[in-house]
């Protein structure tokens, strides 16, 4: 049980969890433990991975893992958190990036032990008597306890009532699947509490439910969300993936070695009472943090090769290895002393047009002296050297630019 409540919010209830382990272990059968992610964005972030890797304990231990890819569900759109209903994807959205996630997901996860289903399965086939069934199971006063739906209801804010289908979808998801235990965000109690309560009205032994954190972005506000620049993406090159990992504050570091390595809290304390005690230093400390996080995305050695990398550019200040180095020129006697960072990009040919160049910066795939650009406005001075990265994986360019006049 130590390593299942790791990073944990709750555990509803753990004396139901230990006891359907036990039943488990009895039987001979694994439990089936359930996840479900809704495909509403093309990539999946470092943020997705803090519930994989719950999985993935799950399945150290023999568990029958089942991926629920809300396929259905991405159609209705979570309103968890939202003032206003979300807008809905379309179907081939919605295809695209479930099989991105498909793709990805097996970094973490054991694909041997790893069931993949797809909610339209059994949603998409209900009739008009199963819907309405399935909506008498539980209230509208049931569904304003809720308080993003309450604050939206006393605001007089617009409630579709496709939303409050949300929750009820994804509670039939656990009785068509026979879910024993499900997984999500501490945001999403409401829905997983829902799947007990609607298990039970089918005659089903309801599920335990076990919460986890919402990981705070590179910020270390917010939480990390592609919309918000304050993400890691699990595809991203590995030297990307690192130079972020540095960007993150110290006190931030200790939350991401919890839910983001396997190091036990045990061990994690010790590291800490380390850099507290001065015996370690905490930048060697995060780049051990980066280098073991690249690696379960990478390999060691692209781990390895991205750490050398940041120290030598970074810390030492040297040139990037294999770097192409391009000089763009002003017009002489123009007296223009800066040139648009998105026109320098197109010039030095790192991207066929500005237009391009633009995209790629909204994209936050532009780095600029190893910072994320995230304002298409950017510029480069005259006189000034900068070095540019452009890409992910299998596409990345680095060029150092130095604009002239003349």
């Amino acid at each position: 049980m130590t390593r299942l409540r790791k990073g944990a919010v709750e555990i509803l209830t753990e004396a139901e969890l230990a006891a359907k382990l036990e039943l488990a272990r009895q039987q001979g059968r694994p439990l089936r433990v359930k996840a479900g992610f809704d495909p509403t964005a093309p990539d999946l972030h470092l943020g997705h991975t803090v519930l994989l890797r719950k999985l993935r304990d799950f399945q150290d231990l023999g568990h029958e893992v089942i991926f629920l890819i809300g396929d259905f569900t991405g159609l209705i759109g979570d309103p968890t958190g939202r003032s206003a209903t979300r807008p809905a994807l379309t179907r081939e959205e919605i295809a695209a990036n479930a099989e991105t996630y498909r793709r990805q997901v097996f970094k973490i996860l054991d694909e041997n032990q790893t069931r993949v289903e797809f909610n339209s399965a059994w949603l998409g086939k209900l009739d008009a008597y199963e819907w309405v069934r399935l909506c008498a199971k539980t209230t509208v006063a049931r569904m304003l306890e809720r308080d993003f739906f309450h604050e939206r209801w006393v605001k007089q804010q617009p409630i579709s009532i496709h939303e409050f289908l949300y929750p009820l979808t994804q509670a039939y998801d656990s009785v068509a699947l026979k879910a024993d235990v499900e997984l999500g965000g501490a945001d999403q109690k409401f829905n997983l509490l829902m799947g007990r309560e609607i298990q039970q009205a089918y005659g089903q032994r309801p599920q335990v439910v076990l919460t986890m954190p919402l990981l705070e972005g590179l910020d270390g506000v917010q939480k990390m969300s592609k919309s918000l620049g304050n993400y890691v993406a699990i595809a991203e090159p590995a030297a990307s993936m690192f130079t972020k990992l540095m960007s993150i504050s110290d006190e931030l570091m200790w939350r991401y070695w919890l839910l983001l390595t396997s190091r036990s809290e045990a061990e994690i304390a010790a590291l800490r009472a380390a850099v507290e005690r001065g015996e370690r230093h905490p930048m060697e400390v995060k780049k051990e943090l980066a280098e073991r996080i690249a690696a379960d995305f990478h390999g060691a050695e692209a781990a390895r090769a991205a750490r050398e990398e940041f120290e030598r550019v970074v810390q030492r200040k040297q040139a990037p290895a294999e770097i192409e180095e391009i000089t763009l020129n002003l017009p002489a006697g123009s007296g223009k002393t800066h040139l648009a960072l998105a026109a320098a990009i197109a010039q030095a040919k790192l991207a066929p047009s500005r237009t391009e160049a633009e995209r790629l910066i909204k994209a936050r795939a532009v780095l600029k002296n190893e910072e994320i650009v995230v304002d298409v406005s950017d510029q480069i001075k005259l006189n000034e050297f900068v070095v540019i990265q452009i890409g992910k994986s299998g596409k990345k360019r680095l060029a150092k630019i130095h604009l002239k006049s003349g």
